[in-house]
């Protein structure tokens, strides 16, 4: 986490160059001294129908951001990294409306938050700062749009291929972390997963999943039947 005004300016800078264009005086205006908050993993930064409190500058971790069905489940719908942020926030705030999904630490943060009256005069003044947050709303609808199209018409099998190929070799995960990814149950991910190694395709440990048949994994994915 930075430790100084300095460090925390050239960090902010570094990950979100849109704000280059920024007086320094602005700029030292959205950095004042104790702005950094860290937050634990796990903790929750914000919840369904909840009023947004600001726009996140994600500095160092992972927030995932979740929405949770009426049978208790859970989807995860996209995560937030250094450099991006939380388009819930920003049409939230752009809206004037709450939350409509949850906000969930994944690893521990480190992140500043913009207070809505910084965002609001930023995007009405700043060209630049208002296309990075329009691009950020481009990128996450489209991946939105492809996660519907994996839930409305790919079978939970391939995409639990597709998510197993796209995490590496050896797959450090519970079956339930894999299952809240895909909007599923445990028990049905613990299954299916049961019948990829009786298949050969994985083998399983104690929350680990280390893939030995990469080639018939990702026919599986890409299968049509």
């Amino acid at each position: 986490m930075p430790t100084s005004a300095d460090e925390l300016t050239r960090s902010l800078l570094t990950l979100y160059p849109a704000l280059r264009s920024l007086p320094a005086g602005q700029l030292a205006a959205l950095c004042p001294p104790g702005a950094v908050r860290s937050v634990p993993a796990g903790a929750q930064l914000f919840s369904e129908r909840q009023d947004c409190l600001g726009f996140p500058l994600l500095l160092a971790g992972t927030i995932k951001v979740v929405k949770n069905t009426a049978g208790g489940r859970e989807m995860l719908l996209y995560r937030v990294e250094p450099g991006g942020s939380c388009i819930i926030s920003s049409s939230c705030l752009l809206g004037h409306t709450p939350y409509t999904a949850r906000g969930v630490a994944e690893t521990p943060l480190s992140l500043l938050v913009l207070p809505t009256a910084a965002f609001a005069s930023l995007v009405a003044s700043n060209p630049t700062f208002r296309d990075f947050v329009f691009h950020l709303f481009a990128e996450r609808i489209a991946e939105l749009m492809e996660l519907v199209e994996e839930v409305a018409f790919h079978r939970l099998d391939q995409r639990l291929a597709k998510l197993l190929l796209g995490k590496g070799e050896a797959i450090r995960a519970t079956h339930q972390a894999l299952a809240e990814e895909l909007g599923s149950v445990r028990e049905i991910v613990s299954r299916l997963l049961k019948g990829f190694a009786v298949q050969g395709l994985v083998r399983l440990g104690r929350e680990q999943i280390v893939i030995i048949d990469r080639a018939g994994l990702q026919q599986l994915a890409t299968s049509n039947r």
